[in-house]
């Protein structure tokens, strides 16, 4: 329980604070406001390294751990970095801490706050080229700071906050996150985790893959079936998305659906995988496995499924270890025409990346909303051109690039703000938030051993070497023109791509730079689909006959006909198209 306490700070402990900006800045010689935080040796008796991070919010539901986000709501938040911490001494946050949205503690308007502070655990990797890192692992919660275990955390408390005064307010950390507890299986959905032995070798520990598998209706009465493997590429899934074996609770509180204006959208949740568990074993459905796989890596909830410099060979590992090994144990056909990709968002993206990488092992991608795919519009930013991330500058007008907008155009977040968060929640690219884990994807390693930056985390401005080296390898639209002779005849009629141009990231900016070279190929002509939602946000997955909110949690069911009709047309001779038609 939240610890609803009005604390309030003794005379002395409040003096005069500072206003001052963190570059640059310098500690006064009268005491500013700092706040201070420590754990005990009976939470923890070793010494830790991580990342502080305390948060101020004005309400204590939800716990400020759970409030903080970019954009018009943001709540302060400030971090920095501890190696070797040890129970009793406090680490200190004060004036010259960064902090977002507002920069230095030093300028907090003055009142009452609900106040937390998390350390957010990081572990010392010994890489297989010598790097020696300091990142956070996942620990099976999908790489969120304020839920991973084994963090420490204080319980959020009131305080009174005073910029016309000084003194440190002491918070102890009293609490460590627990473990997770281990998936659950259910008759349709099976649960699988291996080591990966390219992975482990890269890290220098062991690293482990896995994923949800759905299997049909009649898995275990027709062991003679082998069957076609669906891979949704997409965030970490704790469990199997939109596929819910019980009825709906009619005892469920209806909650608001902020972002699509819709009441009770847990309730339509809920009843759309409901629908999906009854369509999935209803008679004449096609027999199909879905993997939903998990790849967690140090730097966010999931690898993006390629090989990368600073993350790892994910996508062979990926390819040639997980995905064998599902069609391994749940009777896959084990065959690149009996392989499909989907996914939205980051899923968009890992999906045609690992076609384009991997054109003989999979039959085709089916990539939604997917991230940038051509590095001319990463986002709104032109990596090749622009000087700065942040603003588009004239001579006598600077304009912030947006980052977030509604289904209306309204914007709520600029890049600035993404990445001023970001740089508050870890430094060297550790976040583990969205531009950190492009950048980690992308980048070839630093001089520090982390992620190279494309751009200065504070100004925005953008380093062209790092984008060349981006371009040549991660830019997909550059990729496939670059390399279209040898890829164009494995890709044809594998690549269907689909957006939003309402898009809430501006993805649609990309996905038409895609499709201009695409259609504009005759030497093999690409053979595949792009089609845009009119009015349509993130996550638009080709559906014109339903809306966002629906079509979003239809993945698993919208593609399947493509992708047996798919399989009919291109299965070579002898190819088993019938034992899995039950």
């Amino acid at each position: 329980m939240l610890r609803a306490t009005l604390l309030v700070l003794a005379v002395g402990l409040l003096l005069t604070i500072r206003a001052e900006s963190v570059a640059g800045a310098t500690r006064s010689p009268a005491r500013g406001f700092e706040i201070g935080v420590s754990f005990g040796p009976d939470l923890e008796s070793g010494p830790v390294d991580g990342r502080i991070l305390v948060m101020l919010s004005r309400t204590a539901e939800p716990e400020p751990r759970l409030q903080v986000r970019a954009g018009v709501k943001a709540i302060p938040i400030f971090g920095i970095d501890v190696d070797g911490l040890r129970a009793g001494v406090e680490a200190i946050v004060d004036a010259g801490t960064f902090g977002y949205p507002i920069t230095s503690l030093g300028d907090l308007p003055a009142g009452e706050y609900w106040v937390q502070a998390v350390l957010h655990r990081y572990e010392t990797f010994h890489l297989k080229d010598g790097r020696v890192l300091k990142l956070p692992m996942d620990r099976g919660e999908g790489q969120h700071w304020n839920l991973a275990p084994g963090n420490l955390l204080s319980e959020p408390r009131l305080v009174r906050v005073d910029p016309a005064a000084g003194g440190r307010l002491s918070i102890r950390l009293e609490k460590k996150i627990p473990p997770i507890d281990e998936p659950k299986e259910t008759r349709y959905v099976r649960h699988v985790k291996i080591q990966s032995l390219l992975l482990t070798e890269f890290w220098g520990r062991p690293m482990y893959l896995g994923a949800w598998v759905l299997v049909p209706d009649g898995f275990d009465a027709h062991p003679e079936a082998r069957y076609p493997l669906m891979i949704f590429h997409g965030h970490f899934p704790s469990e199997f998305g939109s596929f819910r074996e019980e009825a709906p609770d009619p005892n469920l509180a209806p909650e608001y659906s902020e972002r699509f204006r819709v009441e009770g959208y847990n309730r339509i949740e809920q009843q759309e995988a409901h629908d999906q568990y009854k369509q999935w074993t209803s008679p004449g459905h096609p027999r199909v496995l879905i993997a939903e796989i998990q790849h967690a890596s140090p730097y966010y909830d999931d690898s993006y499924a390629v090989n990368s410099a600073n993350l790892g060979p994910y996508g062979d590992a990926i390819t040639h270890e997980l995905i064998p090994h599902i069609e391994k144990t749940f009777r896959g056909l084990g065959e690149p025409w009996a392989r499909f990709l989907y996914g939205g968002s980051t899923g968009g993206w890992e999906a045609l990346a690992a076609q384009v990488f991997y054109p003989d092992d999979y039959n085709g991608c089916f990539a939604a909303c997917p991230d940038p795919i051509d590095f001319r519009a990463y986002t709104l930013v032109n990596l090749y051109e622009h000087v700065n991330a942040y603003h588009d500058e004239g001579e006598f007008r600077r304009v912030a690039r947006p980052g977030y907008r509604n289904n209306r155009g309204e914007v709520t977040a600029t890049l600035e703000d993404f990445n001023h968060l970001e740089l508050v929640l870890g430094t060297k690219g550790r976040s583990g938030e969205q531009f950190d884990i492009w950048q980690a994807v992308y980048s070839p390693p630093g001089k520090d051993g982390y992620p190279q930056p494309i751009w200065d985390k504070r100004t925005g401005v953008i380093d062209h070497d790092v984008a060349a080296s981006w371009k040549e390898h991660f830019d997909l639209r550059h990729i496939l023109e670059r390399d279209w002779a040898k890829l164009g005849p494995r890709l044809a009629g594998k690549i269907h791509l689909y957006c939003g141009d309402l898009d809430n990231y501006y993805l649609n900016n990309a996905v038409h730079l895609m499709e201009e070279f695409l259609k504009g190929t005759t030497a093999p002509p690409y053979g595949g689909e792009v089609d845009y939602g009119d009015r349509a946000e993130h996550c638009w997955n080709g559906d014109h006959a339903n809306p966002n909110h629906l079509s979003r949690l239809r993945y698993n069911t919208f593609y399947l006909p493509r992708i047996v009709a798919r399989i009919e047309a291109t299965a070579p001779s002898g190819a088993d198209l019938r034992s899995w038609r039950y």
